[in-house]
């Protein structure tokens, strides 16, 4: 198995194997490990509120991110909130309008924490990488879709002329 840690600052959660897909391409994700830690009751991180916070390091704004996420900015600047409010430092810093157009800038505890997630990720995954090879290896069709991969191959299209 190979596990792929080239464009984990992007993917929130860890994929391995393939399958193929219906119309015969191979697609990832057969197995795969998402991580959410609970912070008390009402309070969580997990791979969007990660995926936001590296989009608001990569952007420099919660807009731009929100909009990079398919989200709106209500709802990006609620999570950003949640998160300022759940910590006893702010992950973003803010910054007004004006003349300047304002913006938002990741904190050095907001770094800290993509970083403490994603290291959490990783050593989750290699602890549990045999158990979701054997997982993905009991899920129906698992052998078919390797073999019609190579199969699909020699298939030729038939017309009849009229």
């Amino acid at each position: 198995m190979t596990i792929d840690l080239t464009n984990m600052r992007n993917s929130g959660s860890i994929r391995t194997g393939s399958q193929v897909g219906k119309t015969g391409t191979i697609t990832l994700a057969a197995a795969r490990l998402t991580l959410r830690v609970d912070l008390g009751e009402d309070r969580a991180i997990g791979p969007g509120k990660i995926r936001l916070l590296e989009a608001i390091r990569d952007t420099g704004s919660i807009t731009k991110a929100g909009i990079a996420l398919g989200m709106s900015y209500r709802r990006a600047w609620l999570l950003v909130d949640d998160m300022n409010n759940c910590f006893r430092e702010p992950v973003i810093a803010a910054q007004a309008g004006g003349t300047h157009g304002g913006g938002a800038a990741l904190t050095a505890f907001g770094a800290k924490l993509i970083d403490q997630y994603r290291a959490i990720e990783v050593e989750a995954h290699a602890a549990n990488a045999a158990r979701l090879r054997d997982l993905e290896a009991a899920c129906k069709g698992a052998q078919e879709a390797a073999s019609q991969a190579t199969s699909h191959s020699s298939l030729k299209r038939r017309t009849i002329a009229r």
